[in-house]
């Protein structure tokens, strides 16, 4: 059964530790990039999602935000993805992501999603 509780790593040594997940599927946490952000003032930031509830689908859908804790830029990151159970067991998740800086005007805003 896939539960997002607990902590997680990616393939690239981003962490994710999910601290609270509510019966109705919301959950929070913290998040931390890994050595591939290049990012040394990236502090360990907030994040908030939900899950799709792992008593009725075996393999959940999730999503979640994090708002960057930076001391340079204001940033956000949406992600959204899927519980996978493997075939010894072990839950993976599969996600992807877009990040949105500020922009300083309309003008700038082409550049600010990623």
């Amino acid at each position: 059964q896939c539960l997002l509780s607990g902590s997680w790593r990616s393939d690239s040594g981003c962490r994710m530790v999910v601290s609270t997940l509510g019966k109705d599927g919301r959950f929070s946490g913290s998040y931390l990039p890994g050595p591939v952000a290049g990012e040394s003032e990236i502090l360990s930031s907030p994040l908030e999602g939900s899950q799709q509830d792992a008593g009725l689908v075996p393999q959940p859908t999730f999503t979640f935000s994090v708002h960057w804790q930076l001391q340079v830029t204001d940033q956000t990151t949406v992600f959204l993805g899927q519980c996978y159970v493997g075939t010894n067991g072990e839950e993976i998740l599969h996600a992807l992501w877009l990040m949105r800086e500020a922009a300083n005007s309309p003008t700038e805003d082409w550049k600010a999603t990623r």
